[in-house]
């Protein structure tokens, strides 16, 4: 069973990177290469992209105007955002080309309490389908659901007419195994959860570009700051899925009824990259490239993935992802979306297109995505995004700032 719970933590990972196939050195299944290097943390799914909109737009959506999942892409966002109050509900069918009953929910919401400030509250659920336990002859012990999901509350505020903050508090449950132990006193697997916190920050201003009128806006976000997780004991534990994402977002008006907007995401995650390993005179495994650093704590991880990676700068280099997408919007009632996501061969190998198309009527919308994948047969090809919200004005005040 143990064998069981290590496989089921692989696979976590491999649902956000495809990483899976690069650790069993296959070559042609997901387009992974025999050189990945990739960054494996616990809870991956905490960095999917939930909503249709941002996933549409190439998973870019860091500085694109404010709404209901501004919690995920950017929580500073909503002390911008125009209504009173919004909630969006996203529902993601997850590798569908493998498995037919593994999905990720999406809820949030928001409410602005004045001019200046938003609060907001988010939920996140991922259903991992039906598993079978089995001993090691295969015997069948037990069915299992593994199913993750996190909780997030978030306070944004405005600093200034243009440049905004926001903060989020978030609580991790991860159950992939349930519990059992090995038949001794010990345990050998149990559910896991934590603590973390996002930091962000939004800046946004009006120009005027060849006579139309623009919007420039730059985000931040440090989201998932949080301590290792644990599924065994203290002396096994895993890092979070620290990420740093900054972007930019222009959006141009060329009349009442048109308008375009480009955005450009950057990520990377700020977690310890694995060291090379190999084996010496006597057989044993050691570390020959790189440095392994599985015993840093939270922040010295995350300065540590700066300047770790085995292959050097290059390597640095190659764990930046790149979102870029855009957003037509005809008389802010229908959208078309489109955009394209870029990670390194040896890093996960998730290059892909995505495609979206968004209605709005009176205070509600449906919004629709569709990724297609450059590599054949990868098992995130197909997937798509559907979401329902709704937006509601009430007595606007003037900020005073």
């Amino acid at each position: 069973m143990l064998k069981k719970f290590s496989f089921l933590l692989l696979l976590s990972s491999f649902f956000v990177s495809t990483s899976l196939f690069s650790q069993i050195d296959s070559k042609n299944v997901g387009g992974q290469v025999e050189d990945s290097n990739p960054i494996i943390t616990a809870v991956p799914f905490l960095n999917i992209g939930p909503d249709s909109r941002g996933s549409g737009m190439g998973d870019a959506g860091v500085a694109t105007s404010p709404d209901a999942n501004a919690v995920f892409w950017n929580p500073s966002k909503l002390a911008f955002v125009e209504k009173d109050m919004g909630a969006s509900f996203s529902v993601t069918p997850w590798l569908q080309k493998i498995v037919g009953d593994m999905n990720l929910y999406y809820l949030s919401g928001y409410k602005r309490i004045n001019a200046n400030s938003t609060f907001a509250a988010s939920m996140r659920y991922f259903d991992l389908g039906s598993m079978q336990f089995t001993d090691i002859n295969r015997n069948i012990i037990a069915d299992f659901n593994p199913r993750e999901f996190s909780f997030d509350a978030t306070y944004a505020m405005k600093l200034s007419q243009k440049f905004g903050m926001g903060v989020t508090m978030r609580y991790i449950y991860s159950n992939l195994s349930g519990n059992f132990s090995n038949g001794q006193s010990n345990t050998d697997a149990k559910p896991a959860n934590s603590l973390a916190a996002d930091i962000s920050g939004y800046y946004t201003t009006d120009l005027a570009i060849k006579g139309y009128d623009s919007k420039l806006s730059f985000g931040a976000n440090i989201s998932n700051i949080g301590p290792k997780i644990t599924y065994t004991s203290d002396n096994n534990k895993d890092f979070i899925p620290t990420n740093l994402r900054i972007g930019t977002a222009l959006t141009t008006e060329f009349d009442p009824y048109n308008k375009l907007t480009f955005a450009f995401d950057i990520n990377k995650l700020l977690v310890p990259t694995p060291p090379e390993y190999g084996e010496d005179e006597n057989g044993n495994l050691v570390v020959v490239r790189g440095k392994d650093s599985s015993d840093k704590g939270m922040l010295a991880g995350m300065f540590i993935s700066f300047a770790d990676a085995p292959g050097g700068a290059k390597e640095e280099f190659q764990e930046l992802m790149f979102g870029t997408g855009l957003e037509y919007w005809y008389n802010d009632l229908v959208a078309l979306r489109g955009g394209y996501f870029h990670e390194a061969r040896t890093k996960g190998n998730r290059q892909y297109f995505t495609v979206g198309v968004g209605l709005r009527y009176q205070v509600f919308g449906i919004d629709f995505s569709y990724l297609i994948s450059k590599q054949q047969n990868h098992p995130l090809t197909d997937t798509m995004r559907f979401t329902l919200s709704f937006n509601m004005d009430g007595k606007k005040e003037e900020a005073k700032l």
